[in-house]
């Protein structure tokens, strides 16, 4: 297949992985002011995407990162080639979209990541990919950067309860419901200059290995803004689900505690952008969420939510990179290895659509931030979020009585036998 139009295709898969990054994870910024009441859920999903567009303008040293660290250049240049990009972008949008169906909390970032370093290890050998970059710039800051915003969530909202908890402090505690309106927005343009640039660093991946830019080369400016409208765009539209999850109020996340977690979980982001570290800010944002909850007075751990996450965090990036190892195995059968690549990605995201629209129930669980967010309650919240499924239970119970054909002819057992 001719290596331009390779590139072309690597180009368009990474601009939907792109969407599907700001799909998958819009919850990270709007899920706690909407559930705290602090933003309405129109306002909040509106400004998300527009913050992540903005965002993604600011830095490009998680895209040199991605471009020119985590693949070795060898001696006749970058030693991975458009093919194993494609090949690994097919695996990071299969695992996503799987693990998003099944409300498995996992990261678009660690998909990513995953899947490149499967595709290259199988394509290029073990030379191609640079270890010590994905020790120092991936793995490290996926362990401690959750565990940071934690601790500095958790000391937050301590000291802010400790200050508001003088009888006239408690009327002060209104206004951090204010305040999560900056903090949350913070979130969004963090989300944007950390998560839009791991899809300008492949791209550019792509062009450097095709011949199209020297090696070293940064982000064209068309890289910059066709990444930022993509996942500005997938924003917008993943924002939706967060209404139906987030917006009745599925947990009792109080103003202070989304305060004190969407600063901490925007301090590290920003702070790893600057620095080039590729994060997931789904798990910085979850770790921001369980450390405010357990600054709260009489807040306990639920180890069994928790460690879903946990699990989820180790096994995505190995998970990843063996499915974009499957896709580079597929693709060495040349151009019918490609085609099979591409039709596999395409039957599996309209499959999971298709299974997503006749079970849309089953999203409620694909929110990891909801996840974390139920990880840490107080027992009196845990009895109220269980009388509250409770009677959603019922109350789909009794819609799908209502809407059976039986229904109206209860008094007629001749056509309801025909009807059976």
């Amino acid at each position: 297949m001719d290596l331009t139009l390779i590139v072309v295709l690597v180009i368009l898969l990474a601009v939907f992985f792109d969407f599907t990054n700001g799909f998958h994870d819009t919850a990270n910024a709007m899920a706690t002011p909407i559930a705290t009441g602090a933003m309405k859920p129109r306002v909040a999903v509106t400004m998300a995407a527009l913050l992540n567009l903005v965002g993604a303008f600011l830095s490009t040293e998680v895209a040199k990162t991605i471009s020119g660290g985590i693949i070795r250049e060898g001696p006749g240049g970058v030693e991975i080639t458009p093919t194993m990009i494609f090949a690994g972008l097919v695996g990071a949008v299969i695992w996503n979209m799987i693990t998003w169906l099944r409300g498995l909390p996992s990261s678009s970032s660690h998909a990513l990541f995953g899947g490149l370093i499967g595709a290259a290890l199988v394509g290029a050998g073990t030379g191609s990919v640079d270890f010590g970059v994905v020790l120092s710039k991936v793995v490290l800051p996926a362990f401690l950067a959750p565990l940071v915003a934690g601790l500095v969530a958790f000391t937050a909202t301590r000291l802010a309860y400790r200050i508001t908890r003088r009888p006239e402090g408690k009327n002060h505690r209104g206004g951090f419901r204010v305040g999560q309106v900056f903090t949350s927005s913070l979130v969004a343009l963090a989300h944007g200059t950390n998560d839009a640039q791991k899809t300008m660093g492949v791209i550019t991946l792509a062009l450097i290995a095709g011949g199209f830019l020297g090696a070293g080369a940064s982000p064209p400016l068309w890289v910059i803004v066709v990444c930022a409208l993509a996942i500005a765009l997938g924003t917008y539209t993943g924002g939706w689900r967060i209404i139906q999850t987030m917006g009745g109020g599925l947990t009792d996340i109080k103003a202070t505690q989304g305060f004190a977690a969407e600063a901490s979980t925007a301090s590290t982001v920003l702070a790893s952008s600057h620095l080039g570290f590729a994060l997931s800010t789904t798990q910085v944002s979850s770790g921001s969420i369980i450390g405010a909850g357990l600054g709260r007075r009489g807040s306990t751990i639920q180890w069994g939510t928790a460690g879903k996450i946990v699990v989820a965090w180790f096994i995505t990036l190995p998970a990843a990179g063996a499915v974009g190892a499957l896709c580079e195995l597929i693709a060495r059968l040349g151009t019918f290895g490609l085609l099979a690549d591409a039709v596999l990605g395409a039957g599996v995201i309209v499959a999971i659509f298709v299974r997503s629209r006749l079970k849309p129930h089953e999203q409620s669980n694909a929110l990891e931030v909801d996840v974390a967010m139920n990880s840490v309650l107080t027992r009196k919240e845990r009895r109220a979020l269980a009388k509250k499924r409770s009677d959603e239970m019922l109350a789909a119970r009794r819609r799908m009585s209502d809407e059976s054909p039986l229904r109206d002819y209860g008094d007629q057992p001749a056509v309801r036998e025909e009807i059976r």
